[in-house]
């Protein structure tokens, strides 16, 4: 564990903020999760949370909601379903499967970044003993097949450099990009020989742009040659980057800076190197997005079978309200979203 991590861990493993102004609010909004510290009781819904699955749209972490629960035999108390516990916010879904939350993280740095900071914070209000982060999601392969499964090493930004930019206050703060090199390594562990796909590890390029940002001859706009495009991608291959995305540089910098364990794993949907456009079928894209999300269900599904928890009854995410009228207050908050 780095100095900086230590920083943010108190001696129980409970998560530490970074912020002395946390413990001076009345109350934390947890604005774009319409939750907050003192409307809704947020020990009893969320500390005994271990995972945090992070992953693009609502639907696939709906679905990965449904997928955990199988896994790992969580029972649902009669007359219950999984609840959409951000419903309110109309921005990210959030569900909660005994030890595991799934959540929507949006597309790109901004959106992901702004659902870490609230994130990080219910951790620290649910008193979250030593939480796990992992984003599950899809990429752009550099030299690999669609289908294989990335897990990152090092994230870098579009100019290989390993660190966040961020502006605070009109100066340039610097994040570095780091993530856990032994759960990186104990989750490459946990491909199996007779997967129909290929395990990677390796370096990952996070881009602030879909189009011109990732080299693609597709977009609105278009100042570059392909020989241009085919230069830059085969220089960024040869330093070690095997796949692009949007959302691991912010995950990376503010996971290490929060002293929390991460991981990314993402699934290829095409090699850049021989196109720009996602051309499988809709089917074989369904099947591949379903892989990062099989090799973290092996991680759950270890641990908590090393802790002697595999089948778990109870909490499903259900509101536990402290102050009604507060509450009421947070959701008609969140609830401005225009």
């Amino acid at each position: 564990m780095s100095s900086d991590e230590e920083l943010d861990e108190y001696p129980d493993g409970t998560v530490k903020l970074r912020n002395p102004n946390i413990e001076l609010m009345d109350q934390d909004i947890l604005y774009h999760l319409a939750l907050g510290s003192e409307s809704h009781d947020l020990v009893s819904m969320f500390g005994d949370v271990k995972f945090v699955c992070m992953g693009g749209t609502p639907k696939r972490m709906e679905q990965f909601a449904y997928y955990i629960m199988e896994e790992i035999g969580h029972k649902l108390p009669a007359g219950t379903m999984l609840q959409d516990i951000s419903q309110y916010s109309y921005r990210y879904s959030m569900y909660k499967v005994g030890p595991v939350l799934s959540i929507s993280h949006g597309m790109g740095i901004p959106s992901v970044g702004i659902l870490l900071h609230e994130v990080i914070k219910l951790m620290y209000h649910a008193k979250v003993r030593d939480p796990i982060f992992f984003r599950i999601g899809t990429c752009g392969g550099i030299g690999l097949e669609g289908g294989t499964v990335v897990i990152t090493e090092d994230a870098v930004d579009g100019m290989m450099q390993p660190f966040l930019e961020l502006s605070v206050l009109g100066k340039l703060v610097k994040r570095p990009a780091k993530l856990d090199k032994k759960l990186a390594r104990e989750l490459r562990a946990l491909s199996e020989p007779d997967d129909p796909y290929e395990t990677v590890t390796g370096k990952t390029m996070c881009t602030y742009d879909f189009y011109e940002g990732q080299g693609r001859l597709d977009g609105a706009f278009c100042d570059f040659t392909e020989s241009d495009k085919m230069q830059y991608l085969n220089r960024i291959h040869k330093a070690g980057v095997v796949n692009i995305e949007m959302e691991s540089l912010s995950f990376a910098a503010l996971t290490h800076h929060a002293g929390i364990k991460s991981a990314v794993i993402c699934v290829t949907l095409m090699d850049r190197l021989k196109g720009d456009q996602v051309l499988a079928p809709k089917e074989v894209l369904d099947e591949w997005q379903q892989r990062p999300c099989s090799l973290v269900s092996r991680y759950i599904k270890r641990y908590l079978s090393m802790k002697g928890h595999l089948s778990l009854d109870g909490h499903c995410g259900s509101m536990c309200v402290k102050s009604p009228r507060r509450f009421k207050l947070v959701q008609q908050e969140s609830e401005n979203y225009d």
